[in-house]
């Protein structure tokens, strides 16, 4: 055959055309700038996590989660995969060549013969051949090769994004765990306070000074603390059970950690425009990389519809003894092209064709989701920064005003002057505010997280 002729349809079938329809990414279904409420006043460029995350023993439960976290593990799994998909996929744009050495024997006897004499038949046989290879004029393969190539990117983004979720995920764990342990040193004062105000009613009491009802008031709030204090405790079990689940496996010697007031997570990031935040998510970035393969498939479907080309060969030496191998006039060759044309297929090719194009509108739809609900998940934080930061100072303040009522309130009940039923109040009313004034310092900062997260910071994949 010409080797002329044989690269030039090699050459024709390695730059194909491609019969996928024009990628256009769809437009942003989310306003061009956030609301009013969610817009940031602070600038700052994004930082890696283990700046914004400031705490070593945090950073330290991070790192872990990277190594051990299952999910993790299963998600980094399935880069593998499909990249070993897509390397399966280019592998089929190109001829795959085997090296082959055989030996063929055969014997007929003479009843059965054309000849009055028995038959009997040696050949050996080397050569290269060439496995069935497609020429690939319509871009069916390399429009499937395309779809392997977004389905690995797609991955690569869910990883990225898994990671980004697994960095809230163990600080929202974490400092959920930090805000349990200041409420139950709180709750544990608070039951020692009211058991030392069951102590002084009940020889206030002893004394005449205060009633049997005063006493059961007293024992009433006392015994109220203690199934406070051990509700918290059970509260912060689960929340170390979350923790060392998230983590996969608790490190030795984890470093001193801060103060949940010490965290210093400050989440005065710059937002941006929309269209700066959401396209650089990686879940976004999965979800148009899906559409992207949806969209190459369609090619692939299309292709079906047309004629295949498929060249089969073979080039080497034959011989009837194995010594003749490689002697002079033993070259052989073959050479098998075939063309199908698809007649009659009771419409599988046009099936197949009618379910890629829906695949491609869900993977719009499934596209434009992702963004609406980053779009959506980023406002929402955004808007939380700055109200949290007011309500916590509010919270504050009141906390501190409790604090010291409760102490004038403590004095004049000592004096005589003020009612048990006065200082229950008083308790009561310094317990809340102390145990508000946790929770939303602990939401302020689980928003602040989250916030980073939902800017696609930097994951810190090398550590």
């Amino acid at each position: 055959m010409n080797k002329k002729y044989l690269l030039t349809l090699l050459l024709a079938a390695l730059g194909g055309c491609s019969l996928a329809p024009t990628y256009h990414r769809p437009a942003l279904p989310v306003p061009a700038a956030w609301p009013d409420s969610a817009k940031s006043a602070g600038v700052r460029t994004m930082p890696d996590w283990k700046t914004y995350f400031p705490d070593p023993r945090l950073q330290a439960l991070i790192v872990a989660a990277f190594e051990n976290n299952r999910d993790l593990r299963i998600a980094t799994a399935r880069i593998a995969e499909a990249r070993a998909q897509y390397g399966i996929q280019q592998s089929n744009r190109l001829p795959n060549v085997n090296m082959n050495v055989s030996r063929t024997a055969s014997f007929t006897p003479a009843s059965v013969n054309f000849l009055p004499i028995p038959y009997e038949m040696q050949r050996y046989d080397v050569n290269a051949s060439l496995v069935s290879f497609e020429l690939d004029f319509w871009g069916r393969l390399s429009s499937l090769s395309a779809a392997a190539k977004a389905n690995y990117l797609s991955t690569e983004s869910a990883e990225h994004a898994f990671r980004l979720s697994l960095i809230a995920d163990v600080s929202n764990a974490y400092l959920s765990v930090l805000e349990l342990d200041e409420a139950d040193r709180v709750a544990a004062d608070n039951t020692r306070g009211r058991k030392d105000a069951l102590d002084l009613t009940t020889r206030r009491r002893d004394l005449g000074v205060s009633s049997d009802l005063d006493v059961l008031v007293a024992q009433g709030a006392y015994q109220s603390a203690v199934s406070e204090e051990a509700a918290i405790e059970q509260q912060k079990a689960a929340a170390g059970n979350l923790l060392t689940q998230l983590v996969g496996r608790m490190p030795d010697n984890l470093p001193p950690g801060l103060s949940l007031e010490e965290q210093g997570i400050t989440p005065d990031l710059i937002a941006g425009m929309p269209a700066d935040v959401l396209l650089n998510r990686p879940d976004v970035e999965a979800a148009e990389q899906q559409l992207i393969a949806a969209n190459a498939n369609i090619g692939a479907a299309r292709a079906a519809f047309l004629p295949s080309i498929n060249l089969t060969g073979a080039f080497g030496s034959a011989s009837k003894q194995i010594s003749g191998l490689f002697d002079s006039g033993s070259k052989a060759w073959n050479f098998q092209p075939l063309l199908t044309m698809p007649l009659f297929d009771a419409g599988l090719n046009m099936a197949n064709l009618d379910v890629a194009k829906a695949r491609k509108v869900i993977a719009v739809a499934q596209y434009e989701k992702a963004i609406q609900q980053a779009f959506h998940e980023v406002a929402d934080l955004l808007n939380a920064r700055d109200s949290l930061s007011r309500q916590l100072e509010a919270q504050q303040s009141n906390a501190k005003s409790q604090k010291q009522r409760l102490k004038l309130t403590e004095a004049r009940y000592k004096a005589g002057i003020a009612s048990n039923l006065e200082l229950l109040d008083a308790e009561r009313d310094a317990d809340t505010a102390t145990q508000a004034e946790l929770q939303v310092r602990l939401a302020e900062l689980n928003a602040a997280a989250k916030l980073y997260s939902a800017l696609a910071g930097d994951t810190g994949v090398s550590q």
